[in-house]
């Protein structure tokens, strides 16, 4: 746990889920961390930013402490017979030393007698060592997982905490399971709603919606078959038990969307599988006009990792291997502003206008992207441009209001044309430096144009800037926009009071028109874009989250000092 002025950030238990292992799954089985403890050499980068380190050892090294439980529990082919004698200080646990996920009374007592707290711990649910490859298993331990860590913290008479899940792939299917199908249909008791176990999860990569192409149904038989058969756009065969209830459409019934947050991979170039990344190109889905583009990681389609309902971000990275989804810092930073974040920012498009570039004859087509950067980490929180292929569009309207839901990439929320909802951490300190009083975000704003009849994404860039959001909160809200970076640097007065009045008189210097004041609009800031091709004003709400129970409130006063991650 970490302090900032006062204010105590809190963790809670994390279980990290690894991807479909393939058809033998015995090297996967030898590895410790499943992959999460590998990570990323960024050589154009420099200091804190340089080398990631994998999840694993950046979340101990984080603000929230965790600790690694991984050796706590492990997971049997057949099942174990627990102790005939057990420390008196676990006989509560007693159900937990038998089975197939069995708890280790040694390691147990060490957490136990340590008085150490459950809250902050790292578990990797390492769902092969069963080896019977059924979903049924892995959702079923997940929640006898999730159980024990519960009642351990019982024990310790700690309050006993929901959990966290980042999953990777295919592990977000079985958190699914897990919470459409496990946790309502429980053995031995009365069915349980998942929200009273898990507050929130992260998919990395996840097919929720299915792959495109059906080449491993030819595999079946080979050990994976139910495995494979998740994979199927259409969910679970009708023949299953669990056909319909494990379907990704249903997934609002048993939990709320908005708890689940889908990291979206848009690098499909880096993806070493070439096979996959061409069968993506060619098996299209609804609104990608065939061959024309290859919106995936190169073996998830961008759509397909997405749920109805649930919010979503896209990271240009590919699905596995080398800087990748599970072994790049984009996904760590943009997963733990998820869990822990207090502010939860909303970019919409309120209106706009291209003002150069359509084609007096022919068919001209307009997309929009926007890149989304906190200060403090050289890394962003939402990526869209011509190469990931994931910008809003195409539209044929000038104003970029025509209905695309049907014949292109869609909006985040059609009915307000959403951009970006994403969550920002004001209480995290991010690396060196001391604690600021502004958060600032930087908008990368991009407009390209293409013939219809083109084969590239876009073959004009009509417009291109970068704009800073900064915000002060203390003794109100208030925004500025920036074009420049003169009120941000390191030379910037330190006193907030000074500051503000800095930025303040400079945004009302009619000679200085790299800062204006934003104005108010209907519970958002409107944030005004212009230039050569392109005019539009933008729609900006930030809005204070609780933490541990995801509830939300206005943000109009005062604040927690802004500290370095995001400002």
């Amino acid at each position: 746990m970490n302090s900032v002025d006062g204010d105590v950030h809190e963790a809670r238990p994390l279980i990290l889920i690894r991807g479909f292992g393939g058809l033998g799954t015995a090297d996967e089985r030898r590895v410790a961390y499943q992959g999460f403890n590998d990570g990323t050499v960024y050589p154009h980068k420099r200091g804190e930013n340089y080398i990631y380190e994998g999840l694993v050892l950046r979340l101990l090294k984080s603000d929230w402490q965790y600790q690694d439980a991984t050796n706590i529990v492990s997971y049997h082919s057949r099942p174990q017979t627990a102790p005939e004698v057990l420390p008196s200080e676990l006989t509560g646990l007693r159900s937990f030393f038998e089975g197939r996920l069995v708890a280790d009374p040694a390691m147990a007592l060490d957490i136990v007698r340590q008085t150490r707290s459950v809250a902050n711990t790292i578990w990797v649910f390492r769902y092969y060592d069963f080896e019977d490859r059924s979903f049924s298993t892995y959702g079923a331990e997940l929640v006898r997982l999730i159980d024990f860590i519960r009642a351990l913290a019982g024990e310790l008479r700690q309050p006993v905490p929901k959990v966290d899940v980042i999953a990777h792939s295919m592990g977000g299917l079985i958190v699914r399971h897990a919470v459409q199908v496990d946790y309502p249909r429980l053995k031995g008791g009365a069915p349980r709603a998942a929200e009273e176990h898990i507050n929130k999860i992260v998919t990395l990569g996840t097919p929720h919606q299915g792959i495109s192409f059906q080449v491993l149904d030819q595999l079946g038989g080979l050990g994976a078959s139910e495995e494979i058969e998740a994979f199927s756009p259409d969910g679970p065969a009708a023949t299953s038990p669990d056909a319909g209830a494990w379907s990704f459409r249903t997934f609002h019934e048993h939990m709320d969307p908005r708890r689940l947050l889908t990291v979206v991979g848009t690098n499909y170039r880096t993806y070493g599988n070439g096979a996959a990344s061409l069968l993506n190109r060619l098996a299209a889905v609804p609104g990608e006009f065939g061959p024309r583009y290859n919106r995936s990681d190169g073996l998830v389609k961008q759509a397909n990792a997405q749920v109805p309902g649930a919010p979503r971000t896209f990271v240009h990275k590919c699905h596995g291997g080398e800087d990748s989804l599970v072994t790049s810092r984009e996904s760590f930073e943009v997963a733990m502003r998820f869990l822990h974040g207090d502010v939860r920012a909303r970019l919409r498009l309120a209106d706009g206008r291209v003002t150069r570039g359509k084609d007096a004859f022919g068919r001209s087509e307009f997309f929009l992207g926007v890149c989304v950067k906190p200060r403090g980490v050289d890394f962003e929180l939402f990526h869209q441009s011509a190469e990931a292929e994931n910008c809003y569009g195409p539209f044929t309207s000038v104003q970029l209001d025509d209905d695309i839901s049907e014949r292109g990439f869609d909006w985040a929320d059609p009915a307000d044309r959403l951009v970006w909802e994403g969550w920002l951490d004001t209480r995290a300190r991010g690396g060196a430096g001391p604690a600021r009083s502004d958060l600032v975000i930087r908008f990368d704003v991009y407009v390209g144009e293409r013939d219809s009849w083109g084969l590239g994404f876009s073959d004009n860039l009509v417009f291109q800037k970068q704009y800073y959001v900064q915000a002060f909160s203390d003794p109100e809200l208030r925004l500025y926009l920036h074009t420049g970076e003169h009120y941000l640097s390191a030379q910037r007065p330190a006193d907030a009071g000074e500051l503000i009045g800095v930025v303040d008189e400079a945004a009302r210097d009619q000679d200085d028109p790299s800062v204006t004041a934003c104005e108010r609009g209907d519970g958002e800031w409107l944030i005004p874009v212009k230039g050569t091709g392109f005019e539009a004003t933008f729609g900006l709400s930030l809005t204070r989250v609780e933490a541990d129970t995801g509830a939300s409130g206005s943000i109009p006063g005062p604040a927690p000092t802004v500290a370095t991650t995001d400002s």
